[in-house]
């Protein structure tokens, strides 16, 4: 919306800096952030004088989590309520890049809020039909997979490129389709499952957004890409400002989510924001890079296919408990251990990612 003042910048030189996109990401930053601080507190007011209980918080789960009860969910739809009215804000409408990524999100988020609902309404841990909500979000995954190849040239249509070699593509073709769904969907399972404790989740949320904020900027420069050897794909740079828009979102939800929560994001947040990443990767030709950027969720997922697969096959668990935060807790380490030494972690993954933009 702000992006259409720069149409004025002849009659009003100021107004050309509403076309620079590193402006506007930071724009989208200050305005997420500052929509959550102003209505978080209302909306928690609101989802706990709703919710009761709260939350229904595993009995076989750690011990100390017990006195989590009573604490509000659904903390999801303040970062998606700040997320879209920022992106809406600051983006150029006519890119089509940022409405795929903004309805997947959305979409995603819908997906959530329904699975939180049932669990708070039902007081149990199990919420929509495992089968169901998989079949929907592979659907929708796959229809933003599809709207992504039709923007794309000739040359990257159905291609995936392989990091740390600067000119090798993979040709999937009508497969592409099948990958970038199991690409979009497994980063909001991922990112879903690690969210176990305050504070745990966001914060790598955040740190990918950054990195794939930078990464479409450049990915989407021409001049930037060439002097990268990376795929240059045309107007993905644009979506450095819905990463913007994830990053305030998150630094405000952080806030109220900060050790000892005043709410949880619930699948409300954490699948929409698993989306907006997994789509993004997709977009920017970047997917294997996420593995690699949130290797701390796909770690957390494999713990759990481990621990299933293992216990299945011989009645043996590897974790102490899974997902691999729930381990380490049920080690003796303390919430807030885990979740500073697991952000830690993300950071370097992050910058590993980030490595790739140049070994090449």
């Amino acid at each position: 919306m702000l992006y259409e003042l720069g149409q004025f910048s002849d009659q009003i030189g100021l107004l050309n800096v509403f076309r620079y996109i590193t402006f506007r990401t930071g724009g989208a930053i200050f305005t997420a952030l500052l929509f959550v601080m102003l209505f978080g507190p209302a909306i928690i007011d609101v989802l706990r004088l709703k919710q009761g209980k709260g939350q229904p918080i595993r009995d076989d789960g750690p011990k100390s989590h017990l006195a989590k009860r009573g604490t509000p969910t659904m903390g999801g739809l303040m970062i998606l309520a700040s997320v879209t009215f920022s992106t809406l804000m600051w983006s150029d409408w006519s890119n089509l890049y940022v409405w795929i990524v903004l309805g997947v999100t959305l979409a995603y988020g819908a997906i959530g809020f329904y699975d939180d609902y049932l669990k708070v309404t039902k007081q149990h841990a199990s919420g929509f039909g495992g089968k169901a909500r998989l079949g929907i979000e592979l659907f929708v995954a796959a229809l933003a997979t599809w709207a992504i190849m039709s923007l794309s040239t000739p040359a990257l249509a159905g291609q995936l490129a392989v990091p740390f070699f600067k000119d090798t593509l993979i040709y999937l073709g009508p497969a592409f389709v099948l990958f970038g769904m199991l690409v979009i969907a497994g980063a909001g399972n991922a990112v879903n499952l690690t969210d176990g404790l305050d504070g745990l989740a966001i914060v790598p949320v955040m740190i990918a957004a950054a990195t794939f904020g930078l990464i479409a900027y450049l990915i989407g420069s021409e001049k930037f890409a060439t002097h990268l050897q990376i795929h240059y794909v045309a107007g993905t740079a644009e979506l450095a400002v819905v990463c913007g828009a994830l990053i305030g979102a998150g630094l405000g939800f952080l806030w109220f989510n900060a050790p000892p929560a005043m709410i949880f994001m619930g699948d409300t947040g954490s699948l929409a924001l698993g989306g907006a990443l997994g789509a993004i990767a997709v977009a920017t030709k970047h997917e294997i890079v996420l593995a690699i950027v949130g290797g701390l969720f796909v770690l957390e997922t494999l713990s759990v296919v481990i621990q299933v697969v293992s216990f299945k096959l011989t009645g043996k668990r590897v974790f102490r408990m899974a997902p691999l935060h729930h381990h380490f807790e049920q080690k003796g380490w303390q919430e807030s251990t885990v979740v500073v030494r697991f952000w830690i972690i993300s950071v370097l993954l992050a910058l590993a990612g980030l490595a790739t933009l140049k070994l090449r």
